[in-house]
């Protein structure tokens, strides 16, 4: 089974953890399109057929969740998976609250990654 219908949008601004994250989605078959802000995400325009945006929550400038905010405000219906190294009590609550389809806390194994996106979007292989 491969994703290659699948483009999954990564803003990560820890360019080793952007790596990884495309690395892994890659070798399931998605399409991986990587940026280091949420600035970067909205001045290029977000592409009609992206299943899915990883974003960090704690990005220099526009937060995860704040990119959240001005993507459903501009009628961006795709899910959100917010995660963090910065987490803190209620945390998730509010990002679930405010739109996000899950939530990961840094560091989390790859299969937790597949598995959130399995549950957003569907058909995600196991590795």
């Amino acid at each position: 089974m491969t994703n290659s219908g699948h483009t999954v949008l990564i803003v990560e601004d820890d360019a080793s953890m952007r790596r990884a994250m495309e690395r892994l989605l890659g070798t399931t078959g998605f399409v991986v399109l990587g940026y280091v802000s949420a600035e970067a995400v909205l001045a290029a325009g977000i592409p009609d057929n992206i299943a899915c945006v990883i974003s960090d929550l704690k990005l220099p400038g526009i937060s995860g969740l704040e990119l959240l905010a001005e993507l459903r405000a501009r009628g961006f219906e795709a899910p959100l998976i917010l995660i963090t190294a910065y987490d803190v009590p209620g945390r998730c609550a509010e990002a679930l609250r405010s739109g996000a389809a899950a939530y990961l806390v840094k560091p989390f194994p790859g299969i937790a990654l597949l598995d959130a996106l399995r549950a957003v979007i569907g058909s995600v292989p196991r590795t």
